[in-house]
């Protein structure tokens, strides 16, 4: 690393090791200040959440969007100082405040050793699934998949925040290669994939997601297909503050027997229920519609039928 790069490092560290052996109901208080900071002072892309809301919400009124606007912005303070938290949380800390119902499906699958793909959304604290691991029988290796970041001390710094529960991170590039190695050595492999994300034009389906046409990534199908995995949807929710239940919802153990996109539909079916029992958990300040399918079809011209004709 670069000289900027270590600083960038250790002070990231420090921080974030200072702040993270504070209470959680301590850190909530700071939360709430950042939460009236980003809304009523920075303004933190307040026009991306009030336009995502109004778009995927239609029928509520401005009063009910403006009532999910603030709980998001809470929201959003509570998930970044549960995230410092993660630096220095134990395994009875964790065990306590995330609960997952099915785990014995991953597990039964796993010591069988077929592998298993594990769907979620940008919803709730999804930091926390990175301790997944946790909670298996140890049959195979968890993965979660990541972006590097440009700067390699905030790089660092994160893969040591994800895998502090020994999770294994994956770069987005190298991901297909390593369950190759993992399949051919026997070892079973769960992976994980936020598959809610805005992916470029070059897209091979478009569903029908919160009052929009969506362009998806097929990705995680197209691996899953390869490894014949079983795959499931983590259907997350937050009974109340710094606790987490997640679920998982099987989609299918047999995709490839079920017809292609299937599995992608029903993906983005489960998670725009599981958005919409608590909306305010949901990332509204991403741009998730930013590419719109007149785009698409204005890139693809005549082919655009084709293009969205296989995976």
């Amino acid at each position: 690393m670069k000289l900027s790069e270590k600083i960038t490092y250790y002070t990231l560290t420090s921080l974030c090791g200072a702040l993270s052996v504070l209470p959680l109901r301590v850190l909530y208080i700071l939360s709430d200040f950042l939460a009236w900071l980003a809304r009523s002072v920075v303004k933190y892309r307040v026009k991306v959440v009030r336009d995502n809301l109004a778009s995927a919400f239609p029928e509520k009124s401005d009063k009910e969007r403006r009532k999910i606007e603030k709980k998001f912005y809470h929201f959003l303070g509570d998930y970044f100082f549960e995230t410092v938290k993660l630096f220095s949380m134990s395994d009875s800390f964790i065990r306590k405040h995330l609960h997952i119902e099915g785990i014995e499906q991953i597990d039964h699958a796993m010591a069988e050793g077929r592998n298993c793909s594990l769907m979620l959304g940008h919803y709730c604290n999804w930091e926390w699934i990175s301790s997944i691991p946790l909670f298996l029988s140890g049959h195979g290796v968890a993965a979660q998949i990541y972006h590097p970041l440009e700067n390699k001390g905030s790089d660092k710094f994160f893969a040591r925040l994800r895998t502090r529960f020994h999770a294994t991170n994956v770069p987005m590039k190298e991901i297909l290669p390593a369950l190759i190695k993992w399949k051919r050595e026997g070892i079973p492999s769960v992976t994980g994939y936020i598959a809610d994300q805005a992916p470029s034009l070059n897209v091979h389906l478009f569903v029908d997601f919160l009052n929009h046409e969506t362009n998806a990534y097929t990705g995680p199908e197209r691996i899953s297909r390869f490894l014949d995995a079983e795959v499931f949807f983590l259907h997350i929710s937050r009974p109340k503050r710094g606790y987490y239940t997640a679920k998982l919802i099987p989609i299918t153990d047999q995709i490839k027997r079920m017809p292609v996109f299937e599995p992608s539909k029903i993906y983005f079916r489960l998670l725009e229920e599981n958005i919409r029992e608590a909306p305010q958990y949901w990332l509204w300040s991403h741009r998730r519609w930013k590419r719109t399918r007149q785009m698409f079809d204005n890139h693809f011209g005549d082919k655009a039928a084709e293009q969205l004709s296989h995976l």
